[in-house]
């Protein structure tokens, strides 16, 4: 009797993974802190080992200064004029192909610096961070044009996520 190659052909065998493959203009966009997520892959998608997200961000755009207590953050700069503020110091801004990884716990944010939309790739370890951007921009939506978002429901949320934003707490409208 010869064995089988094919794992769907074992009694009891849990079906195989599945490779993903998702096309440039793939994955759900969600907007807030005035920036856009291009969510590319989430949590459901990765079995909750990561989040693959298209970051872009306007001229002056970035969220305030935060760290994530449950997820480690890798940032690839894929164009524009990004800085960076790691460490306690801003960065001079950095090139395309430039990676930073912040872990746990680590206050980070980012600026563009330029006069045009900067994209960065943003990975996160476990995923979880989608959910937070998803909820949060619910509230931005909320605000509308007519003001700034509900910085205690942000706040709660922020929470929720194991998210502290660092004093000052300066929100885009």
């Amino acid at each position: 009797m010869q064995a089988s190659a094919d794992p769907s052909n074992i009694a009891g065998a849990a079906s195989p993974p599945l490779t993903l493959i998702i096309p440039p203009e793939g994955g759900q966009k969600i907007s807030a802190y005035g920036d856009t997520a291009q969510i590319k892959l989430s949590g459901e998608q990765t079995n909750g080992a990561m989040v693959v997200v298209l970051g872009t961000s306007p001229p002056g755009g970035g969220p305030p200064p935060h760290r994530h207590l449950n997820e480690d953050e890798m940032f690839l700069v894929v164009e524009g004029s990004i800085r960076f503020l790691a460490n306690g110091q801003w960065t001079k801004p950095l090139e395309p192909g430039t990676i930073v990884y912040t872990p746990r716990g680590a206050v980070h944010t980012f600026q563009n610096v330029g006069e045009t939309p900067c994209r960065q790739w943003i990975i996160a370890t476990p995923s979880g961070f989608e959910k937070f951007f998803a909820s949060s921009a619910e509230i931005f939506a909320q605000a509308g044009s007519g003001g700034p978002p509900d910085l205690a429901r942000l706040l709660a949320i922020s929470d929720q996520h194991h998210i502290e934003f660092v004093p000052p707490l300066v929100l885009p409208q």
